[in-house]
């Protein structure tokens, strides 16, 4: 199986996101004890987007941003710096109790002490992203481009981004773009606005190429039923995500791709980290293999990302899997939270479990 992409495009991703700060404590101590932090520009489409611009592809992510913020300027150097192009709209701070930047406080755990995180995203700019503030037409039609990645994070920050989604999508669906979903349910974004968001996120599924999300995301997000009795073990959990799917299949059939990760906590430190994709109706299932982590938070991104590139460079399905697995599987491993892989044969050493060192 392949997925037939565009030709002669400007960009080969492009992901509409909302643009924030993360800050971790140094040494893996926990936010309470710690009074040094080290900060990042971050946010999961970005994350997503990361794999492939750092392997020399091009991207673009649409946001927007505080007028005269340093913060902004903060995160378009990063962005920079990542390779990532940008385009978006400033918007007047308003006051000290105006607009900003969301910010993520990020404990990593250590050992027996799991992770903890703390989102602060009052005020956050990312809530006023508009549709009015994008040339849809130009930059779907003109530019061109191969795959457009959203995430349900954004499509549930309001009822503008939301419809800001939608419209994404609806276009990219006109002009051939392929359209990647990942779902990413957050409960405290769809308190009180659950039939509201359940039709704009069944709308994008409708026309959505690429899946991606857990059993709790497709059912909560799009109201497909679960297995009767969720069952235990590894097994038992393969066999309910393919039931699942089976049926997500009869109400998207436009998908052709469905996917997720399979993680099992030893620890904070150690993981069983899997993956399981439906690609043209053929499983490719990674079973658990144990990893080294030193920060858990963007594997699941990671792996997105790795995937799509997977795709993207034309790969044959089971290399999409794989390399998706092993991109995971890098970013837990830096500092940051999401990929800077120096070049595909990193990835692909990451995945045939060779840690020597290359010389």
């Amino acid at each position: 199986m392949s997925i037939e992409l565009r030709k002669d495009c400007t960009y080969a991703l492009l992901a509409p996101t909302s643009m924030g700060v993360r800050i971790t404590p140094v040494n893996s101590q926990p936010v309470h004890l710690s009074d040094t932090f080290f900060m990042q520009a971050t946010s999961a489409e970005s994350n997503v987007a990361s794999v492939s611009s750092f392997l020399g592809l091009r991207v673009k992510v649409l946001t927007t941003f505080v007028k005269g913020s340093p913060i902004a300027r903060f995160i378009k150097d990063n962005l920079a710096s990542r390779h990532i192009d940008y385009e978006g709209p400033e918007v007047e701070q308003g006051g000290p109790w105006g607009r900003r930047h969301q910010i993520n406080v990020a404990d990593s755990g250590f050992g027996a002490r799991g992770p903890r995180v703390y989102n602060d995203r009052a005020g956050e700019v990312g809530r006023t992203l508009n549709v009015k503030d994008f040339d849809l037409d130009r930059i779907f039609g003109r530019e061109g481009v191969q795959i457009v990645h959203m995430s349900g994070l954004i499509g549930a920050l309001s009822p503008q981004t939301g419809e800001f989604c939608l419209e994404i999508a609806r276009a990219a669906k006109k002009f051939g773009t392929r359209i990647s979903f990942d779902l990413n349910y957050r409960a405290s974004f769809w308190k009180n606005r659950e039939k509201e968001l359940r039709e704009i996120f069944t709308e994008i599924a409708s026309l959505a190429d690429i899946l991606v999300g857990n059993e709790e995301d497709f059912q909560l997000c799009l109201g497909i039923a679960g297995p009767e009795a969720g069952g235990k073990g590894l097994a038992a959990k393969i066999n309910d995500f393919k039931t699942m799917i089976g049926r997500a299949k009869e109400r998207f059939p436009n998908a052709t791709v469905f996917a997720t990760t399979l993680r099992e906590v030893v620890s904070a430190n150690t993981h069983l980290w899997g993956a399981i994709m439906s690609a043209g109706g053929e499983w490719h299932v990674i079973e658990p293999r144990e990893i080294g982590v030193l920060d858990r938070i963007g594997g699941g991104d990671g792996f997105v990302g790795g995937m799509l590139y997977a795709i993207l460079r034309g790969w044959e399905p089971e290399k999409w899997v794989q390399f998706g697995w092993a991109t995971g599987a890098l970013v837990v491993t830096l500092y940051t939270d999401y990929a800077q892989p120096a070049d595909e044969a990193q990835i692909w050493t990451i995945w045939s479990g060779n840690a020597r060192v290359q010389r």
